[in-house]
Protein backbone atom coordinates (compact mmCIF):
# COMPACT_ATOMS: atom_id res chain seq x y z
CA UNK A 1 0.00 0.00 0.00
CA UNK A 2 1.13 3.00 -1.16
CA UNK A 3 0.95 6.07 1.89
CA UNK A 4 2.26 8.97 -0.35
CA UNK A 5 -0.92 8.10 -2.33
CA UNK A 6 -3.09 8.34 0.92
CA UNK A 7 -1.36 11.42 2.61
CA UNK A 8 -4.18 14.09 2.98
CA UNK A 9 -6.56 11.62 3.96
CA UNK A 10 -4.00 10.74 7.17
CA UNK A 11 -3.66 14.53 7.90
CA UNK A 12 -6.98 14.85 8.13
CA UNK A 13 -7.55 11.85 10.54
CA UNK A 14 -4.55 12.76 12.48
CA UNK A 15 -5.96 16.71 12.89
CA UNK A 16 -9.62 15.33 13.18
CA UNK A 17 -8.20 12.60 16.07
CA UNK A 18 -6.36 16.07 17.99
CA UNK A 19 -9.60 17.77 17.71
CA UNK A 20 -11.55 15.27 19.37
CA UNK A 21 -8.98 14.79 21.88
CA UNK A 22 -8.62 19.05 22.56
CA UNK A 23 -12.62 19.06 22.98
CA UNK A 24 -12.79 16.32 24.89
CA UNK A 25 -9.88 17.69 27.88
CA UNK A 26 -11.86 21.21 27.15
CA UNK A 27 -15.14 19.90 27.81
CA UNK A 28 -13.51 17.64 31.11
CA UNK A 29 -11.60 21.09 32.50
CA UNK A 30 -15.14 22.99 31.86
CA UNK A 31 -17.10 20.69 33.81
CA UNK A 32 -14.51 20.58 36.84
CA UNK A 33 -14.47 23.75 36.67
CA UNK A 34 -18.32 24.02 37.22
CA UNK A 35 -18.51 21.35 39.96
CA UNK A 36 -15.90 22.95 41.63
CA UNK A 37 -17.39 26.48 41.44
CA UNK A 38 -20.71 24.83 42.95
CA UNK A 39 -18.92 22.79 45.97
CA UNK A 40 -17.58 26.27 46.77
CA UNK A 41 -20.99 27.92 46.72
CA UNK A 42 -22.39 25.11 48.38
CA UNK A 43 -19.58 25.25 51.31
CA UNK A 44 -19.92 29.15 51.44
CA UNK A 45 -23.36 28.75 52.33
CA UNK A 46 -23.27 26.43 54.93
CA UNK A 47 -20.73 28.47 56.42
CA UNK A 48 -23.21 31.64 55.93
CA UNK A 49 -25.79 28.86 57.90
CA UNK A 50 -22.86 28.08 60.23
CA UNK A 51 -22.37 31.71 61.55
CA UNK A 52 -25.95 32.89 61.65
CA UNK A 53 -26.59 30.05 63.92
CA UNK A 54 -23.67 30.64 65.92
CA UNK A 55 -24.96 34.14 66.17
CA UNK A 56 -28.52 32.79 67.89
CA UNK A 57 -27.11 30.56 70.25
CA UNK A 58 -24.06 32.71 71.37
CA UNK A 59 -26.89 35.19 71.96
CA UNK A 60 -26.48 35.97 75.77
CA UNK A 61 -30.28 36.29 76.58
CA UNK A 62 -31.30 32.85 76.10
CA UNK A 63 -30.79 32.34 80.02
CA UNK A 64 -32.87 35.13 80.57
CA UNK A 65 -35.33 33.12 77.84
CA UNK A 66 -35.21 30.43 79.70
CA UNK A 67 -35.46 31.37 83.43
CA UNK A 68 -38.99 32.89 82.34
CA UNK A 69 -40.22 29.35 82.02
CA UNK A 70 -39.75 29.34 85.62
CA UNK A 71 -41.62 32.55 86.58
CA UNK A 72 -44.47 31.91 84.01
CA UNK A 73 -46.19 29.41 85.94
CA UNK A 74 -46.71 29.46 89.89
CA UNK A 75 -43.77 28.61 92.04
CA UNK A 76 -45.75 25.76 93.78
CA UNK A 77 -46.37 23.89 90.04
CA UNK A 78 -42.76 24.15 89.57
CA UNK A 79 -39.64 22.08 90.10
CA UNK A 80 -36.58 23.76 88.39
CA UNK A 81 -32.95 22.85 88.61
CA UNK A 82 -30.26 24.62 86.60
CA UNK A 83 -26.80 23.55 86.26
CA UNK A 84 -24.80 25.43 83.87
CA UNK A 85 -26.85 25.63 80.14
CA UNK A 86 -28.84 22.66 81.37
CA UNK A 87 -32.68 22.30 83.23
CA UNK A 88 -34.67 19.90 84.04
CA UNK A 89 -38.04 20.95 84.92
CA UNK A 90 -40.83 19.76 85.99
CA UNK A 91 -44.08 21.11 85.82
CA UNK A 92 -47.42 19.87 87.68
CA UNK A 93 -50.82 20.61 87.62
CA UNK A 94 -51.37 22.60 84.88
CA UNK A 95 -54.11 23.86 82.90
CA UNK A 96 -55.19 23.80 79.73
CA UNK A 97 -54.12 27.60 79.03
CA UNK A 98 -51.18 27.33 81.18
CA UNK A 99 -49.73 24.10 78.81
CA UNK A 100 -49.83 26.00 75.84
CA UNK A 101 -48.73 29.24 77.21
CA UNK A 102 -45.40 27.26 78.55
CA UNK A 103 -45.30 24.86 75.44
CA UNK A 104 -45.79 27.82 73.13
CA UNK A 105 -42.62 29.82 74.56
CA UNK A 106 -40.54 26.85 74.94
CA UNK A 107 -40.87 26.00 71.59
CA UNK A 108 -40.09 29.62 70.28
CA UNK A 109 -36.68 29.87 72.68
CA UNK A 110 -33.25 28.79 70.60
CA UNK A 111 -32.93 25.56 73.17
CA UNK A 112 -32.13 21.63 72.06
CA UNK A 113 -34.51 20.17 74.26
CA UNK A 114 -33.72 17.01 75.21
CA UNK A 115 -37.11 15.82 77.29
CA UNK A 116 -40.09 16.86 76.59
CA UNK A 117 -42.97 14.93 78.22
CA UNK A 118 -46.76 15.06 78.77
CA UNK A 119 -48.94 13.61 80.31
CA UNK A 120 -52.58 13.83 81.39
CA UNK A 121 -54.14 13.15 84.60
CA UNK A 122 -57.93 14.23 84.59
CA UNK A 123 -58.10 17.56 83.48
CA UNK A 124 -54.64 18.65 84.54
CA UNK A 125 -51.65 18.04 82.76
CA UNK A 126 -48.00 16.86 83.93
CA UNK A 127 -44.88 17.94 81.88
CA UNK A 128 -40.88 17.29 82.49
CA UNK A 129 -38.73 19.41 80.55
CA UNK A 130 -34.27 19.16 80.02
CA UNK A 131 -33.31 21.28 77.54
CA UNK A 132 -29.76 22.87 76.59
CA UNK A 133 -28.38 25.49 75.15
Amino acid sequence: MNLKQYQNEIIVIIAFILMLGTFSYKHYYVSAQVKEAEKTALTLSELKEVVGLKKIWGNKNITKKVTALEKMIVASKVKWNKKGKKVTATYTGLSDSELNKLTTKMLNIPIEITLLDIQKNESLYNVEFKCKW
